[in-house]
């Protein structure tokens, strides 16, 4: 008996201790979501359309997501009838203003366009990096995989 009444206290124990029902279950929707970090800096994009080679652009941006809604606007303004963003940057606004989300400050970005050979899409490359010149250079590396006689259409520093 004394067996018995001790497996029952330790049950009671347990149940009223730590009796866990499914509401108890903290679902993903409880679960408090962090704030967006600032994305901090001075951002510039570039858009491109491929089948009609129109592109824009836009830097000086406070958000990134201004500089990439103002880059597409232009890129279709221009006559794009499919313009995606290629490339995004930005700069520091301050020196001391890294903002610890990863994305680099590279602060030039460019576009460069090949020449279109017959029944294939003109190639292309875009990228971005800290100089004017390593953007182009790397944007004319990208678009030479896929084609030749590639020449920078745009390049925009912040």
């Amino acid at each position: 008996m004394r067996f018995s009444s001790s497996i029952a206290a330790i049950c009671l124990l347990f149940v009223s201790a730590g009796n866990l029902g499914a509401a108890d279950l903290s679902t993903a929707s409880d679960v408090p979501v962090p704030p967006p970090q600032e994305e901090r800096g001075i951002w510039a994009a570039i858009a491109y359309s491929t089948p009609d080679e129109k592109h824009g652009f836009f830097w000086g941006a406070d958000k990134r997501q201004e500089a990439i809604d103002t880059a597409l606007k232009y890129c279709k303004r221009d006559g794009g009838s499919k313009c995606v963003v290629v490339t995004v940057f930005r700069n520091h606004r301050h020196w001391d203003d890294d903002d610890n989300t990863g994305f680099p400050y590279d602060r030039c970005g460019a576009l460069a366009i090949g020449k279109e050979e017959s029944n294939r899409v003109t190639p292309w490359g875009a990228n971005s990096a800290p100089t004017r010149r390593e953007a182009e250079d790397l944007a004319l590396k990208a678009c030479e995989l896929s084609g030749s006689q590639c020449k920078v259409r745009e390049w925009v520093c912040t």
